[in-house]
C-alpha cells in the first residue's frame, strides 16, 4: 500500500530525554548534575534560578558550564540557549528550570495573558502561544545532546498522624510539574523527587527504575548511558535537498521582524537537525545571526530579543 513504511522494530542508540520534577528543596539541580556526571562528557546548564547553577561548582570532578538565562523566559530564548550550548560542543544539556518557560516572566502563560488582554480573545491568544511552546518541546526532543530538564512541582500540605508520638504533623508533598499538562509524556524517563531527595519514576521507557524508589547518583547516569548505547546506530540520513535549503535561507533572509526570523529559523533548524545536516545548520545559523543584527540595527527599541 503506497504511503506507508513498515519495518522490523529495532532498538537504536539514542540520546537521553529525562524530565525531573519536585518541590523546592527536593534536590532537582543536585540530582540532575549527578546524573549528567554519570553520562560523561562535557555538561552545560541553562540556569534560570538566579545563579543556583554555580552553587555546586565542586560537585563533579570535571566541572560544568553555566549559561545564565534572565527574563523574559520566552520559549524562543530557551531555544537559542539550547542552540548556543550545542554549538559550544557540550554533550549533556541541563535545563534548570523548564518551568520558567511556562509560568515565568515572559513565559507562555504570561504571553498568553498579555495577548488575550490586548485582543480580548483568549482562544486566539493560545493559537499564537501554543506553536511557540511546541517549538521548544521540539528543540528538546531533536537536540543532538542528552537533555535533562528540571521542573518545579505544585506543592500541597497534608496532615498526618505520627505513629510514634500520636501527634498530628504537617508534611509538604510535590504534585504535578508546573508546566503544560502532559509534558511528562515527552520524555523517555520522568522522575518525581520528594523532600528526602528520593526519586520515583512516574514514567520510564527504559524499565530500569520500574517500581523502585532511589536517590539519584552518578551510577544512575551510568545505567542510563548503558541502556541508551545498547542498540544499533541510526541509519545515515540525507542532507537537506537544495530546493528546500534555498527556501529556508530565503525565509530567514527576508524576515521583517525578530519574531518572523525566529519562526523561520526554528522551522529550518528542526529539519536540518533531524537530518544531522551540520553544514546546513552552520549556514542557517550564520544567516540568522546576520539578519538578526540587521533587524536590531533598524530598530534599537525592539523589546523582543531571541538571543540567549
Amino acid at each position: 500500500m503506497a504511503g506507508f513504511e513498515i519495518h522490523r522494530a529495532t532498538k537504536r542508540r539514542a540520546k537521553l530525554r529525562l524530565g525531573m520534577s519536585g518541590p523546592a528543596g527536593s534536590g532537582k539541580t543536585y540530582s540532575a548534575l549527578l546524573i549528567a556526571g554519570g553520562l560523561g562528557g562535557r555538561i552545560g546548564m541553562i540556569d534560570t534560578e538566579h545563579g543556583s547553577g554555580d552553587l555546586y561548582a565542586d560537585l563533579l570532578p570535571d566541572g560544568y558550564d553555566v549559561l545564565q538565562l534572565a527574563p523574559p523566559f520566552t520559549p524562543a530564548r530557551y531555544i537559542e540557549a539550547i542552540h548556543a550550548l550545542e554549538d559550544a560542543g557540550v554533550q549533556t544539556i541541563i535545563v534548570d528550570s523548564l518551568t520558567h518557560a511556562w509560568s515565568g516572566e515572559g513565559g507562555s502563560l504570561d504571553r498568553q495573558g498579555k495577548i488575550a488582554d490586548k485582543s480580548g480573545n483568549s482562544w486566539q491568544a493560545w493559537r499564537q502561544v501554543t506553536p511557540e511552546h511546541n517549538a521548544l518541546v521540539e528543540a528538546l526532543l531533536q537536540s543532538r545532546c542528552h537533555i535533562i530538564a528540571t521542573m518545579r512541582a505544585k506543592t500541597e500540605y497534608v496532615q498526618e498522624k505520627d505513629e510514634r508520638t500520636g501527634r498530628q504533623t504537617v508534611r509538604k508533598i510535590g504534585l504535578a510539574p508546573i508546566m503544560r499538562d502532559g509534558i511528562e509524556y515527552e520524555f523517555t524517563t520522568f522522575l518525581e523527587l520528594d523532600l528526602h531527595h528520593m526519586a520515583f519514576a512516574g514514567k520510564d521507557r527504559t524499565r530500569l527504575f520500574d517500581g523502585s524508589i532511589f536517590k539519584p547518583e552518578l551510577d544512575t547516569g551510568r545505567k542510563l548511558l548503558t541502556w541508551l548505547d545498547a542498540g544499533v546506530d541510526a541509519p545515515v540520513k540525507r542532507t537537506v535537498a537544495d530546493e528546500e535549503k534555498t527556501g529556508m535561507l530565503q525565509a530567514i533572509s527576508s524576515a521583517d521582524t525578530l519574531d518572523d526570523l525566529f519562526k523561520a529559523f526554528s522551522s529550518a533548524y528542526r529539519v536540518a537537525t533531524a537530518l544531522s545536516d551540520t553544514q546546513t545548520l552552520a549556514e542557517l545559523t550564520s544567516l540568522k545571526n546576520e539578519r538578526k543584527a540587521w533587524l536590531e540595527a533598524q530598530n534599537e527599541e525592539q523589546p523582543y530579543d531571541i538571543a540567549a
